[in-house]
């Protein structure tokens, strides 16, 4: 394993995070919340000291950079800016058990916007702006932000693609450019354009600037972490509607904006998972509609909610304007459908992927006509390309796992003796980085309740799930520490 270029993306991404901490800390400082800034200051410090000696001590590292090394570098990575982007709740005292921050962190990170907080409306602005913007960072993913700004390699050596596919979402990752440094700053360029004009939507709605910022970010990163105790309910029906219109855009596969900007709109509008995608999300909304019409004035009025959450649970982002734990069943039964198949590959949003939905589809029908004629070729085809078969075995592999941990994960918290359906929700809403479940962890409740150990269990399922399983698996395996040595 080569331990130097691992080492020289952790001290980077650590110096990374410090200098994102410092608009936080600035707010801080105007705003005179002297514990906070000293917060920040004292993890800036920190970040700085640890990502500078990492830096050091591989400043002359060489040599390849293979899958493994991609995977472990990323799982380290996500799990040292954690504990390192938790400091400044703890040293404030804002949240003042390490857990309790470091599962508020992490939820911000995976863009899970799961908390620990019964109310926000007391914290320090510049904690808040921290809270929302860790969903910015983590939409995208640092390490994409890294590979865009800084050579972390030598060219050739591997470690930008093996890097990028480990953290990026989907079945399969590829290069919209030659170089790979120009994909990642064309997807950073339609990230910040997108985040940009939803400000300025939220901003000519009436929004404060600062309330804009922090719910744009929420939104680009499909976060969810809200500024106010009833998340979106207190804003305008037009501040709801444009924060529904940008989670379902931020939940498309952000190559395809790239094919728009090219005008090739025939790629992008007959694209299988796209279409897949909006077709079960508008299908969802017209469902749900109907079956609560009878609890809103006008049908108007009920479109507008069903509307909302469904893009929201879609899209992973967890923004609420309702509690939809009190809608009828089927309401309910859809939103858990949705969170678990999540918005595109290649998006800001978490949950199984539609990518996946759609070769897992197209992989059951093959098997159907298999039987039938077993003599037959069949090829799996996306968009009218054949699929790898690699590709293929790779997403059953993950849903395997993914059911697997999701079990294991539901038992172990069941401990704590709440509900099922609190503990299964919790579940599947941190594995699939939403947020809000139903019952104890709803719209209008928090994961306060839990225990440490759950915490630290739902924590793992948050990054398990942003980092789609296989880079946290394979860091937590004995083999690839014995190869190492």
């Amino acid at each position: 394993m080569n331990r130097k270029i691992v080492g020289r993306v952790i001290g980077a991404l650590l110096v990374l995070e410090a200098v994102f901490m410092l608009p936080a800390m600035l707010l801080c400082v105007a705003d005179g919340d002297s514990a906070a800034a000293l917060g920040f200051a004292g993890a800036v410090l920190i970040a700085c000291l640890v990502g500078g000696v990492l830096l050091l001590l591989a400043r002359q590292g060489v040599g390849s950079f293979y899958a493994q090394e991609g995977f472990v570098a990323t799982a380290l990575s996500w799990i040292i800016i954690s504990l390192v982007g938790a400091l400044p709740f703890w040293f404030s005292g804002a949240i003042p058990h390490f857990v309790d921050a470091l599962f508020e962190i992490v939820s911000g990170f995976t863009t899970t916007g799961a908390s620990i907080l019964p109310e926000v409306e007391s914290l320090p602005r510049g904690i808040l702006l921290w809270r929302s913007f860790s969903h910015w960072l983590g939409g995208m993913g640092m390490l994409v932000f890294l590979l865009a700004v800084v050579p972390i390699a030598r060219r050739g050596t591997g470690a930008n693609i093996h890097l990028m596919r480990a953290e990026s979402p989907g079945p399969s990752v590829g290069k919209l450019t030659p170089k790979l440094q120009n994909t990642a700053l064309i997807l950073y360029g339609i990230y910040m354009l997108l985040t940009a004009l939803d400000v300025v939507f939220l901003l000519a709605g009436g929004m404060p600037l600062f309330d804009s910022l922090c719910t744009a970010f929420g939104t680009a990163g499909t976060g969810g972490f809200g500024i106010k105790n009833d998340s979106i309910a207190g804003y305008s029906p037009y501040l709801q509607t444009v924060t529904t219109v940008f989670m379902f855009l931020f939940g498309v596969n952000f190559s395809l904006y790239f094919l728009l900007l090219l005008r090739r709109w025939k790629d992008f509008f007959f694209d299988e998972e796209l279409r897949l995608y909006a077709g079960v999300t508008f299908g969802a909304i017209a469902v749900i509609t109907i079956n609560i019409r009878g609890m809103f004035a006008s049908l108007g009025e009920a479109l507008h909610h069903a509307a909302f959450q469904v893009s929201s649970i879609i899209t992973t982002t967890g923004f609420s304007t309702v509690d939809f734990d009190q809608w009828p069943s089927l309401s309910r039964g859809v939103l858990l459908i949705l969170m678990c198949l999540g918005a595109c590959a290649g998006s800001t949003g978490g949950g199984l992927k539609m990518a996946r939905v759609l070769l897992l589809l197209k992989g059951f029908r093959r098997s159907l006509r298999q039987t039938l004629n077993p003599r037959r070729v069949q090829l799996v085809r996306v968009n009218g390309h054949p699929v790898a078969e690699d590709v293929l075995a790779g997403t059953n592999a993950y849903l395997a796992a993914y059911c697997a941990l999701v079990v294991l994960s539901f038992l172990v918290v069941s401990v704590d003796g709440l509900s099922i359906t609190t503990n299964l929700s919790a579940v599947i809403a941190c594995f699939n980085n939403i947020g809000p479940g139903f019952e104890g962890v709803g719209a209008a409740r928090n994961f306060g309740h839990y225990s440490d150990l759950s915490k630290l269990v739902l924590t793992l399922d948050m990054l398990l799930g942003r980092l789609e399983i296989f880079p946290l698996l394979i860091l937590l395996s004995p083999h690839t520490w014995r190869k190492a040595g």
